[in-house]
């Protein structure tokens, strides 16, 4: 059996390192994948064995860590891969050095890097300049939601695909219309819950492919402020819940209600007290926000200065 090693920080992986392993794994019948961490990695060790786990299941992967800068990487191999190593796969001089140490065959895919330009300091500076170079569970660490939240008609699910396209990526429609249209407007909190996990889902999902940003119309805070309205409690997963945008787009009630068949409140009094309550959601959590108001044609325009002053844009 020929083994082979690539060994690496991976911080993060990204296009260049699928292709060394890729092309390793052509090559050789098993591959191990030895990541070195560092206390002070600004992604978790484990996070990114957990990605290169996934990027190449057949493979061995193992997570070291240790205090020092420069690790003594055959010492390391050796007390991790005791089989002998047939092939040590590098970008860089570096697996030469390795390669000989351990006596094994030196094999460097892409030293110059034409294939795939890309470098993990490039990459940890500049996550969305990068955006192309990045593996999907890597995207869904380092991507950046935008969240419409508020009562309803006030014009998010109107605004949502426009930031959208404005920003090149994609948007997770509010579930809970959906779920409403399938299975009727005669909610328990129970319902309720099921909206939350299925938008949460939708977003997780959402994150590995969306272009860096990602706009959801809505998230369980906005389900939070709905089980208050309509029951004046919410169940205990809600407030649980902390996997919240990194900007909400609080869109303000001073425009007219329209009844589109899945709506509920639409009296004055109801549509203030929804926005007081959504506002407070967000002012409870010291959630960054800004208030988007005004006539429904300049919502738009209100919504993407909001995101640039951000620094989202």
């Amino acid at each position: 059996m020929r083994r082979g090693i690539v060994v690496g920080r991976f911080l993060p992986p990204h296009a260049g390192h699928v292709l060394l392993c890729e092309t390793a794994t052509r090559l050789i019948d098993r591959l191990t994948i030895l990541i070195h961490g560092r206390p002070d990695d600004t992604i978790p060790l484990a996070t990114r064995a957990a990605w290169m786990t996934e990027l190449f299941p057949a493979a061995r992967v193992i997570a070291h860590q240790e205090a020092t800068a420069r690790p003594d990487w055959p010492a390391i191999v050796a007390r991790h891969h005791p089989e002998p190593v047939d092939a040590v796969f590098a970008a860089d001089a570096g697996g030469e050095r390795l390669a000989k140490a351990l006596g094994a065959r030196p094999v460097t895919i892409d030293p110059k890097r034409q294939a795939i330009p890309a470098r993990s300091a490039d990459i940890r500076a500049d996550p969305l300049a990068h955006w192309h170079h990045l593996p999907a569970p890597v995207r869904a660490h380092h991507a950046r939601t935008i969240c419409l939240h508020g009562p309803e008609s006030t014009g998010k699910s109107t605004v949502a695909p426009r930031l959208a396209a404005r920003f090149d990526t994609i948007v997770v429609p509010e579930y809970g219309r959906t779920y409403c249209e399938q299975h009727g407007l005669d909610l328990s909190m129970d319902d309720l819950v099921a909206i939350g996990k299925g938008h949460q889902a939708m977003t997780e999902a959402a994150l590995r492919q969306c272009g860096g940003r990602l706009i959801l119309d809505t998230d369980p805070l906005m389900t939070a402020a709905w089980a208050d309205m309509l029951f004046g409690r919410r169940d205990p997963w809600f407030d649980a819940f902390t996997a919240t945008a990194d900007l909400y787009l609080l869109f303000d009630i001073d425009m007219p209600w329209v009844d589109d068949g899945t709506r509920f409140f639409g009296e004055p009094s109801q549509r203030q007290r929804f926005f007081d309550i959504s506002r407070a959601e967000l002012d409870r959590r010291g959630l960054p926000y800004a208030v988007i108001g005004g006539p429904a044609e300049g919502r738009y325009d209100k919504a993407v200065a909001a995101i640039e002053a951000a620094g989202l844009g």
